[in-house]
């Protein structure tokens, strides 16, 4: 684990595993841990697994200006230069899906795969966050208690049947618990979230793509992995039945195995 400067900050990262490189882009208020150990162990066994705190999260630096999707995907493709990596596999999910959509339109030549998880597209037949939801994680933010934020963060995340799951949320909490995100920067990704918008350039990737969506996603419908899926050329779209947001959590093993597989076609 280390600090690495790019673009003007300094961004944590970590690398594990042996194989391939493979770009790990984790979505809002996410950071490293938030991959879970089950689906790190999983996919170190075929790739060497590149890790990183977006700026501002996690052990990254502090950021305190406002950014883009694609400012966001610009850190990505300068980390690549600063480990030396030309090209790698790339697994992005809910901001982090749209920002790992920017490298690969902005940086074609540097994506070997593309997996785009529980992500959105932006545009006519995307579909944002309900209210509901947004108005009950609001809520959870605002009131100053840290466990409420985390076990509300949790039920919309996940399954309801996973969130009953005996031991399931407890790995996570502590994941959650381990790097508070500081509210000013909740607002600027929020505020990057809703200016994101690739719909009409999806055409353009040429990237192997995967696009991977539970049915159950409460925090962006499986409609937009549909429409993500049907925007890239020759993309592949797997739903999993009955799960939710964060399916790498639910599902770790049969995701890694998606990856790989996905991964293996794009090699032969």
């Amino acid at each position: 684990m280390s600090m690495i400067a790019v673009n003007g900050t300094e961004l944590h990262h970590e690398r594990r595993g042996r194989g391939e490189p493979l770009l790990l882009i984790q979505g809002m208020t996410g950071h490293s841990l938030h991959w879970g150990e089950p689906f790190l162990r999983a996919l170190e066994r075929d790739f060497e697994l590149v890790l990183y705190d977006h700026r501002g999260v996690g052990r990254s630096a502090a950021h305190d200006a406002p950014f883009s999707i694609a400012e966001l995907a610009g850190d990505a493709a300068a980390l690549l230069d600063a480990l030396a990596i030309e090209r790698a596999h790339v697994l992005g999910i809910s901001m982090g899906g749209m920002v790992a959509q920017e490298l690969a339109l902005a940086h074609p030549d540097r994506v070997l795969t593309l997996t785009l998880g529980c992500t959105y597209s932006g545009g006519p037949g995307a579909r944002f966050t309900d209210d509901a939801v947004i108005q009950a994680l609001a809520a959870a933010i605002m009131s100053g208690d840290a466990d409420r934020k985390i076990r509300t963060g949790w039920e919309y995340n996940v399954s309801a049947a996973h969130a009953s799951g005996e031991g399931n949320f407890e790995p996570f909490a502590q994941s959650a618990a381990s790097y508070p995100v500081a509210l000013p920067m909740i607002v600027a990704q929020v505020q990057a979230i809703m200016a994101h918008d690739t719909s009409e350039r999806l055409s353009e990737i040429r990237a192997p793509t995967l696009v991977v969506h539970g049915t159950a996603d409460q925090m962006l419908v499986a409609a937009n992995g549909e429409l993500v899926a049907s925007l890239i050329p020759g993309a592949r779209l797997e739903l999993l039945d009955g799960i939710g947001h964060l399916f790498f959590w639910e599902q770790p093993e049969r995701v890694a195995q998606l990856v790989a597989e996905h991964a293996a076609a794009a090699r032969s």
